[in-house]
């Protein structure tokens, strides 16, 4: 491109070197806090109903009430949803590099709180809990639209993709320390305080230092964000915002220079001739050149997520069925995390980590869009057939253990990846932040959609079977069926989405082009790297 900015082109033809293994490492740290922190969740919960909700004459050891259990769950759900579209904004406003401690921050703070209660009544505590997971979560969506746009405009246009999936892929690894660190927690307290089992002694199933357990958990999820907080700061602003959106080439120039230990000339009249035409969000020309993509995006990530987090919902259930988890009489307190964290860790190991490395590894080789298409056609597939023969699992457990880890596997080796990578690539720089922040929060919208939805749906059609509190629902079964024909529509809304492996940023948003007037259009083939 003649009208490309040298420092740009230096960009896109970089080797890959040191500093894009140390920029995917600080900008997933944030996703390692937030897997962890999600993760980590679901282990608490019910030790939480046990210390908090015991009741001496239940035969069953206490439960969150299902509108605490709601909250718990969900209110860093709405915090997340918020920072997206907060952040995301202020990401194209002032910067993204001057945004970014600040998320951090709010992370780290956070995590630090929720582990601390005012009071030891059950509604102070869950008040507590519920304030700072809310703004934990405003602090990691915040991370969501920054760390891809940050590794989107700093990596090469050959391996651009692949980076932005390694920042992504660091969930994985976040999955799997909140399970390791949940084991080795309950595996201390169970080793030091001993507890009976609570069909032999339901007054002292649960020991009182069980109490330290879960904000011990919690409260770990700061110390990776903390390590990497003095690496963000001394991050330099993307090439990209600098010359394209705060139009300062020398500055650009002498951050990339250092960056990529070559000498950069400052093109100041290229930067003053590039994209003088300033459309708006909201403007006309905005929806003509970006609607469509936009639509996109915010729509294939909203039906993932409710796939996605709704699944997410029956590993318990899935989990007691097939005789994993014994039934929770006949465990003590601690016994449980083990045994929960234990479960859910193997299921991150076997599932849910291949499947990012594996978008990782494959996607400058097959594209964003082929990905996206075959991981939405592939988690239906498994949706529908564990859903239609759904009485034929509850006796063959084992085949229903491996096709619920397919499902997971193809939604990380397909749209989970790919939602999260295209939206950084397809806007123009000054309002990449903001797209990436909507298309994320559309995600999240369909996280509180597929949880909260499906946890009153899936509930049995009998009054006599279902969860205490809980009104009856479709059933599990028909609760996968609507899943599976949620994935089919998202292969319907990938169609919308245009494929960019392999070409510049610039060349994809039509930046170089903006001051002569005309577009260029995206099209939808596969270019080859």
């Amino acid at each position: 491109m003649e009208n490309q900015l040298g420092v740009l082109n230096a960009l896109d033809a970089a080797k890959t070197q040191w500093y894009h293994f140390t920029a995917i490492v600080i900008a997933g740290m944030g996703f390692f806090t937030d897997a962890y922190d999600l993760f980590s969740i679901s282990l608490i919960t019910k030790l939480l109903g046990r210390i908090y909700y015991f009741d001496a004459h239940s035969a069953k050891p206490g439960t969150l009430p299902p509108r605490i259990a709601a909250a718990v769950n969900g209110v860093a759900f709405c915090g997340t949803l918020a920072g997206q579209l907060f952040f995301g904004w202020l990401g194209d406003k002032l910067g993204r590099k001057r945004v970014y401690g600040l998320t951090l921050m709010l992370m780290v703070i956070c995590s630090i709180a929720s582990g601390l209660s005012f009071g030891k009544s059950p509604h102070g505590v869950m008040a507590t809990l519920c304030f700072f997971r809310f703004w934990l979560g405003f602090g990691i969506g915040g991370d969501y639209p920054l760390s891809a746009t940050i590794m989107s405009e700093y990596a090469n246009k050959k391996t651009r993709g692949a980076f932005i999936a390694a920042v992504f892929a660091m969930q994985g690894f976040g999955i799997l320390t909140g399970g390791i660190v949940a084991l080795i927690v309950s595996a201390a307290f169970d080793h030091a305080y001993k507890a009976h089992p609570y069909n032999v002694d339901r007054e002292h199933s649960t020991a009182p230092q069980a109490d330290y357990i879960w904000r011990i958990i919690l409260m770990f999820g700061a110390l990776p964000a903390l390590l990497t907080y003095y690496w963000r700061m001394k991050m330099p602003e993307t090439a990209r915002y600098t010359a394209l959106v705060a139009r300062n080439a020398k500055q650009a120039a002498a951050d990339m220079s250092k960056v990529l230990q070559v000498d950069l000339n400052a093109e100041q009249e290229k930067v003053d001739k590039i994209g003088r035409e300033q459309f708006g969000l909201f403007s006309k020309e905005f929806a003509k050149r970006h609607g469509l993509n936009l639509l996109g995006t915010t729509s294939t990530w909203f039906l993932l997520d409710i796939a996605f987090y709704s699944s997410n919902l029956f590993q318990k259930d899935i989990f007691s069925a097939i005789g994993w988890l014994p039934k929770a009489e006949t465990m003590s307190a601690t016994k449980e995390v083990y045994r929960v964290a234990k479960a859910q860790t193997l299921i991150a190991l076997c599932g849910t980590v291949p499947g990012y490395w594996f978008t990782v590894a494959f996607i400058e080789h097959l594209g964003r869009f082929t990905i996206q298409l075959m991981g939405f056609f592939f988690m239906s597939v498994f949706m529908f057939a564990l859903a239609i023969p759904y009485q034929h699992w509850k006796t063959h457990n084992s085949g229903f253990l491996i096709m619920y880890s397919l499902t997971f596997f193809f939604a990380n080796f397909g749209p989970n990846a790919t939602t999260f990578i295209v939206p950084a690539e397809i806007f123009p720089a000054r309002l990449r932040s903001t797209c990436h922040g909507i298309s994320a929060a559309a995600g999240k919208a369909g996280a509180i959609v597929g949880s909260f939805g499906f946890l009153y749906a899936a509930q049995s059609t009998h009054l006599d079977k279902v969860d205490k509190g809980y009104p009856t629902g479709i059933g599990v079964k028909n609760a996968l069926m609507v899943l599976g024909a949620v994935n089919c529509l998202g292969m319907l809304f990938t169609l919308l989405v245009p494929e960019t492996m392999g070409r510049s940023l610039e060349d994809i948003t039509g930046e170089n082009e903006e001051d002569n007037g005309h577009q260029q259009s995206f099209s939808v083939e596969k270019v080859p790297v």
